[in-house]
């Protein structure tokens, strides 16, 4: 493939992206991410403003001597503090970039700034000149590009470009403009700008009107050769273009951009797990590419076609990003097809009769449960051949009391075939405290939880969700003690656990007999 088809990918999550965050990454959390974000083999990787405090210097100095591979590139104003910054704390860097910016909008020139057009292109000649004892890899960013008249642009960026700027950055700073506008400026600057060959193009958008994909993906069209994103779409308010958005619409529409990334595609989801689980920032279960829906199937007219052949309802598989598989989801939308299917997958293969009567059973369960999982699936086709007990533990009494500032201890009494055993734990945490039991023999690692109040009726609701060999399991409880519904919702799993041995048990014997 040619050069000039090729996207380049600079990745932002830990300089704009760590903005979003209700606290900040400590310098281990910045690394570990730096680590897997460089795995993922993007271009260009922005990992910090050095000025803006001790701490994000010694991340960025850091992540600089660790990182290899992509250039790492440092945020700096148009200020030659920052910029000195930036070019100390990027010296360990194999490959390295200072990103200058400054804002461009008569709304930013007038109301934060209080400068004019030509001072602020002095300001940016200026820091470019000091960027340059320390790098030839340079961006130029003008904020607030796409409310900064065309003409205005053009001056500052060829001033830019003449003063050594390799990279010129468009940002759509508040995420304001639409596809079409966004093409006209982009044609505009590369028609006007005399040295515009001299530069990559860039675009850095943001999310606010739900267009930042598409104005990215438009700004290709338009000649841009960089995308700014960050993974998993995090940034400030409503957050950047999402890098597997943007990756994931090359590859599926070659037909129509004919362009494409380095980008290891398969590492997708497994790093949005790791920057969901370490900035503590939740994936949105609707999210294109990497939300828990994203290749989930429940209505019957659908599961019916991707059991007959994926692509009916994908446009790409989900292997090719780093799920294992698509899902499908039981509910009383699906049909007898799905369900006579999963279970002969699963090797509980059934007659139609035998079909006949689960799925009855399946469509009461779900009418009252809402979704149905695996294991009541599997649930209802042993049930008929096993003596299955699926309330083994209940509770009698728990309690829960700080044993310090830091530590949390746990007392249960359960009854367990009528006979009552008493577990105590202690840790840092309850869910630790609960992990700590050692009730079953099974290693059961808590994954999720969510906690809701009902103020209608004063009840929480807990809810958990482990993984066991690979597959999901997910437990509920009720209470008006918080910290009782989460323990609620542990026993809730610990009775799942039970009745899939009895069902390992019953499987075994029949394999000896």
């Amino acid at each position: 493939m040619k050069s000039n088809n090729r996207v380049r990918i600079f990745d932002t999550t830990l300089r704009d992206g760590e903005q979003a965050l209700r606290r900040s990454l400590s310098k281990d959390e910045k690394l570990q991410l730096a680590k897997a974000i460089a795995k993922l083999n993007v271009d260009v990787m922005e990992v910090g403003f050095p000025a803006s405090s001790p701490g994000d210097f010694a991340s960025v100095e850091l992540i600089a001597k660790e990182i290899q591979g992509p250039t790492i590139c440092a945020l700096a104003r148009a200020v030659p503090e920052d910029v000195i910054a930036c070019g100390e704390a990027l010296k360990p860097a194999q490959h390295k970039r200072i990103h200058i910016f400054i804002a461009t909008s008569p709304i930013h020139l007038e109301k934060k700034l209080n400068i004019n057009l030509q001072a602020a292109t002095d300001k940016a000649v200026e820091a470019i000149s000091i960027a340059k004892e320390y790098t030839d890899d340079i961006e130029f960013g003008c904020e607030d590009a796409t409310r900064t008249p065309p003409e205005d642009l053009c001056y500052i960026i060829e001033k830019a470009i003449a003063a050594g700027a390799t990279t010129v950055n468009l940002a759509d700073t508040v995420g304001y403009t639409t596809p079409k506008e966004f093409h006209q400026l982009l044609s505009h600057i590369k028609a006007n700008v005399s040295n515009i060959d001299q530069a990559i193009l860039s675009v850095h958008c943001h999310n606010d009107l739900g267009l930042a994909v598409a104005n990215s993906a438009e700004s290709l069209l338009a000649g841009v050769r960089q995308i700014e994103c960050t993974v998993n779409g995090i940034g400030e308010r409503a957050g950047n273009c999402a890098l597997e958005e943007i990756t994931m619409l090359l590859s599926a529409r070659k037909d129509l951009f004919g362009l494409y990334t380095n980008i290891k595609t398969e590492l997708i989801k497994p790093t949005s797990e790791l920057v969901s689980s370490v900035a503590r920032m939740p994936v949105q279960l609707n999210k294109a590419v990497v939300g828990g829906n994203a290749f989930a199937h429940s209505s019957g007219i659908h599961q019916d076609g991707v059991i007959k052949s994926s692509i009916t309802y994908e446009i790409f598989h989900p292997e090719q990003v780093g799920i294992s598989k698509n899902e499908l989801y039981f509910t009383a939308r699906s049909g007898r097809k799905a369900i006579a299917h999963f279970l002969t997958q699963t090797g509980c293969p059934c007659e139609d009769q035998e079909i006949n009567n689960i799925y009855n059973q399946f469509l009461q369960l779900a009418d009252k449960k809402g979704q149905v999982y695996w294991y009541d699936l599997t649930s209802l086709y042993y049930k008929n051949k096993v003596n299955l007990c699926d309330k083994r533990y209940s509770l009698v009494s728990a309690i829960t009391k700080c044993a310090s500032e830091r530590a949390i201890s746990v007392n249960l009494v359960l009854q367990n075939n009528q006979k009552l055993q008493s577990f105590e734990s202690d840790s840092t945490n309850l869910i630790e405290a609960l992990q700590n039991l050692k009730i079953t023999n099974e290693a059961i690692i808590i994954r999720d939880l969510s906690l809701e109040f009902a103020p209608e009726n004063f009840i929480y609701n807990a809810k958990l969700s482990i993984t066991l060999n690979n597959k999901p399991i997910y437990g509920e409880g009720y209470d008006e003690d918080p910290n009782i519904a989460i323990i609620k919702s542990y026993i809730s799993i610990l009775n799942i656990i039970n009745m899939l041995n009895q069902i390992r048990e019953h499987q075994h014997s029949l394999q000896s007999a």
